[in-house]
């Protein structure tokens, strides 16, 4: 499952970039690479359905951080951190 990329995550005041790739990174750990954006679309998914909008754009960028860990090819010159 591949949802639009956006040029990178938009971090608000209730959350940061770290916190979200930890978040990222226990889905990936705990679910595996298949399951873990498909469990992170979920929880985007529930909470746009709650009307909860910050709620869902937090988990719409812990959906492109897992996208991003578990991405195994690299652009031309891209850097790994």
């Amino acid at each position: 499952m591949v949802l639009e990329e956006p040029s990178r995550p938009i971090c608000g005041p209730m959350t940061s970039e770290l916190d979200i790739y930890r978040t990222a990174n226990i889905l990936v750990k705990e679910y595996g690479l298949e399951q873990a954006p498909l469990i992170a679309a979920k929880r985007a998914d529930a909470l746009l359905d709650l009307g909860d909008m910050d709620g869902q754009r937090v988990w719409k960028n812990v959906l492109w951080a897992v996208q991003e860990l578990i991405r195994r090819e690299r652009r031309p010159g891209e850097r790994v951190n």
